[in-house]
């Protein structure tokens, strides 16, 4: 079988594996080959260097410390008013001069300690009886120049190498300096002054190679004064000879790395053997693992960029069936990928575009029912002018003034809230008043007596309502059947806190199943040209513009036992009740 018949039977992920671990191992065994032959070097570099500046900077804040405490000393032992007031204290018999000299030293030496914010404890030592005068804190009992390791000396001044400060309440590592004061005919006054050595401390325990390293400080005498290596470093031994400066020196087992300052003394970093090849090995199991790593992650990959196709194409297929559901606000998650995000971004605009289709498409049939309850408001309201305006003509000839005014004030007050901004909505004390009027109408227009009660809940009277939609359930029920003694009954109630019911009950005839079925659904058939279910037909159309499927009209009768025609209304959320 060739090759190439071999590969077109792969599967794409299995395409991707192949390309990838083979893309991805071959440079790998050439990086590690030529890497195990440089890591000497490089390491080399890396640990000399790093040492090497580390070492410099240790240098130069040792040095910076002994120049701060060499200028504070000068400045005690040399000034002239300061060593003037000491040497007049010294042999002044006066209990109170000497008080007097001693407050004018002490002030002078609490300025200099302020303005050398660095400086630690400082006094003046007396080097024949081991005095102590003027120490700006408390002296530990056991302190004992002799045991202080020396650093370096010359020309009247020593420098102490890092030791446990002098001062009662200070136990850190500082360094030192003692300086012969400048006081004729006395050769035993000396000034001491101790700094904190803390940045310093700090700099040489820092480990910054990866490998533990300790530090030795060397005076200009090659004596050990400071070791963090007491074991085989102590203090006081002689360092070896032949470490060159800028080059490491294996000696008992450490390779040894020095800096020479200019006065003399050096820093040096110690690091063991075994440490300093730790790191090799350590780079070998590194390289392992990185290598074992890479394979890994080469074959997640594959297996990514096998996902990269097919994940897309399920979600686009995901984003394709919410469509066929109607599921058209759901959020489009991006893929992240180019090609993909923008097919997405066409797929979402067409699916926004079909939305706001069906949105105008919804608008429109809503406005085609408004326009349905505004023509039948229209068929309504002229139907019953009419009529009422034929019932005034037949008042004026038969009945005297008084009557005819009644009636057209009622008619004037009735056509005025029917006519006027038709469709907004009333409140149900406003429909009551003007279904009041309407009766007072009608009661003059038929020729037979009927009676009415109206009765509202007073915590109901200012809710709103549509206009006009109790009048033409009371127009059905003269209309359909009520005869002499009739009675008429509207009831506004409330239902729980949600609803608010309207109720409109009549003793007459009744109706039939078959009736009421064709007066909720609009069948009008035989009726139509009566204008039977008119009114009804308003209402209920009026109330799915209004509240939708919230509201609901029901009608209950019985043939020869009255119809009841009820409404429940949702009451609006954040309305009070009086």
């Amino acid at each position: 079988m060739s090759g190439r018949k071999l590969l077109n039977m792969l599967s794409l992920r299995n395409r991707l594996l192949i390309v990838i671990l083979t893309s991805s191992l071959i440079p790998l065994s050439m990086v590690g080959i030529l890497s195990y032959y440089t890591i000497y070097s490089i390491l080399e570099n890396k640990i000399e260097s790093g040492v090497q500046n580390n070492l410099q900077q240790v240098s130069l804040t040792l040095d910076n410390m002994l120049s701060n405490l060499n200028h504070v000393t000068q400045q005690v032992a040399f000034n002239s008013s300061i060593v003037n007031d000491l040497q007049q204290y010294l042999n002044s018999k006066s209990v109170y001069e000497k008080s007097r000299l001693e407050k004018a030293l002490t002030n002078e030496l609490n300025i200099i300690n302020f303005a050398n914010p660095s400086i630690g404890l400082t006094f003046y030592y007396f080097k024949n009886d081991h005095r102590i005068l003027f120490q700006n804190f408390q002296v530990k009992e056991n302190f004992d120049l002799q045991s202080l390791p020396v650093m370096q000396q010359y020309g009247g001044i020593t420098y102490y190498g890092p030791h446990k400060a002098s001062n009662r309440f200070d136990d850190n590592n500082v360094i030192s300096v003692l300086r012969k004061a400048n006081i004729a005919d006395r050769d035993d006054v000396y000034v001491y002054v101790e700094t904190g050595f803390k940045l310093a401390e700090k700099i040489l325990q820092n480990n910054q190679y990866g490998m533990r390293v300790d530090h030795l400080i060397v005076n200009d005498k090659g004596m050990v004064s400071y070791s963090e290596n007491k074991t085989d470093y102590p203090v006081g031994m002689a360092y070896p000879d032949g470490n060159i400066p800028g080059k490491s020196l294996k000696h008992k087992g450490y390779y040894l790395f020095r800096n020479i300052s200019n006065q003399g003394w050096s820093v040096v970093s110690v690091i063991r053997e075994s440490e300093y090849n730790k790191e090799i090995s350590g780079w070998v199991r590194q390289f392992l693992g990185f290598s074992a790593l890479s394979i890994l992650g080469s074959l997640l990959l594959a297996w990514l960029l096998w996902r990269m196709v097919y994940v897309p194409l399920t979600n686009f297929n995901k984003e394709i069936k919410q469509l066929a559901n109607n599921n058209f606000h759901s959020p489009i998650k991006s893929m992240h990928i180019p090609e993909f995000d923008h097919l997405l971004h066409q797929f979402w605009q067409m699916r926004t575009r079909i939305w706001e289709l069906l949105v105008e498409v919804e608008q429109k049939e809503k406005r085609r029912a408004d326009l349905e309850v505004e023509k039948l408001m229209y068929q309504i309201n002229p139907h019953f002018l009419y009529n009422t305006l034929d019932t005034m003509c037949w008042l004026a000839r038969l009945n005297g003034q008084d009557e005819i005014d009644r009636l057209a004030t009622s008619l004037n007050k009735l056509l005025h809230y029917n006519l006027d901004k038709q469709g907004q909505e009333t409140t149900i004390q406003q429909e009551i008043g003007a279904l009041k009027e309407y009766l007072t109408l009608q009661q003059i227009r038929y020729d037979f007596q009927f009676g009415v009660e109206i009765e509202a809940d007073v915590t109901v009277r200012d809710l709103e309502i549509p206009r006009f939609i109790l009048q033409p359930l009371v127009e059905n029920a003269l209309y359909h059947g009520l005869g002499d003694d009739g009675m008429i009954k509207v009831q506004v109630g409330l239902e729980g806190q949600s609803h608010v019911v309207l109720t409109v009950t009549d003793n007459g005839n009744g109706l039939t199943e078959e009736t009421i079925h064709m007066l909720l659904h609009n069948e009008r058939g035989e009726y139509k040209k009566m204008g039977f279910g008119i009114g009804i037909n308003y209402v209920k159309r009026i109330l799915f513009s209004r509240y939708g499927s919230e509201a609901t009209l029901q009608m209950e009768s019985k043939v020869g036992g009255g119809t009841s025609v009820i409404l429940r209304l949702p009451i609006s959320k954040g309305v009070d009740f009086i």
